[in-house]
Order: structure tokens, then sequence, then C-alpha cells
């Protein structure tokens, strides 16, 4: 998306230009994340009721430290990290067949917020050549991932 000299936002140019230069690694990860083994066989998981589920917290992970490396020393939101924490460090216990929804859920929401990112980071970072004043909301979603919207 082309723009106009007086329309950059130069605070936000290093984030563009960082994640531009990570591209390559962050579309990699995207693929496997929209791909069978790393999103639809761990959401039918769920719904089988099948321990394998929580494998989907490794990905989640990964995901959130490729998103990390370009927080610049700010950190990433408080609201997503408290998302990932909830849906991460879990491991299978039998009990946990009890209240599997309220068990395995909080995975699959922090999966989805975390894809979510990269996907709109991948986005952004293809198609703008400067970062925008005005924002489009996808922009706007990774600005504030990045505390600084």
């Amino acid at each position: 998306m082309p723009i106009e000299p007086n329309d950059v936002d130069h605070d936000n140019e290093p984030l563009l230009r960082s994640l531009k230069a990570d591209l390559p690694a962050l579309e990699t990860l995207l693929d496997e994340s929209d791909s069978h083994w790393g999103f639809e066989d761990p959401f039918y998981r769920l719904y089988h009721q099948s321990w394998k589920v929580l494998g989907l917290q490794d990905l989640t992970l990964r995901i959130v430290e490729a998103l990390r490396k370009h927080d610049q020393g700010r950190g990433l939101n408080d609201w997503f990290l408290e998302i990932v924490a909830a849906g991460t460090g879990k491991t299978f216990s039998p009990e946990m067949n009890r209240d599997w929804l309220n068990e395995t859920r909080p995975i699959l929401e922090a999966f989805f917020h975390a894809k979510t990112f990269l996907s709109l980071t991948v986005r952004y970072a293809r198609a703008l050549d400067r970062a925008p004043r005005l924002l489009p909301s996808g922009w706007a979603a990774v600005l504030s991932l990045y505390n600084v919207r």
C-alpha cells in the first residue's frame, strides 16, 4: 500500500522494517499454522476428546516467540499474554476428561489469538511499504500487540 510521505507514522517504521526483514520465517510459520497437522488435526482433537489437542500448545508458543522477536523492548500486549498463559503449560491427566471443554478450550483460544496476530502481521508486512498514520484495523491490531497503540 503506497502512502504519501506526510502520512507516514515514523514511530512505527522500525517495527514494520523488522517484520518485513523476518517475513520469510513468519510466512513459513503461518503456513504451518494453517496446515493439516498444525491446525486441522488439533482442532478436531478437541471434539474427539483426544489428549493430542494439547500438542497445539507448542505451535502457539513458537508463534508467540516469533512475534516477540519484534517487540523492540516494549513487550507484548498483557491481555494477549494472559490468553496465551491460560492456554499453555498444560499436561494431560485423566481428570481433564471430566471437564474437557474448560480444560482444553483455552488451548484453542490461545492458538487462535496467536495465529490471528501472526496472520495480520504477515498480511501487513507484505502490504505496507511504510507505516501509515491512518491505520487499517488489522495493522492497528498488530500495533496493539506490540503496545504502541
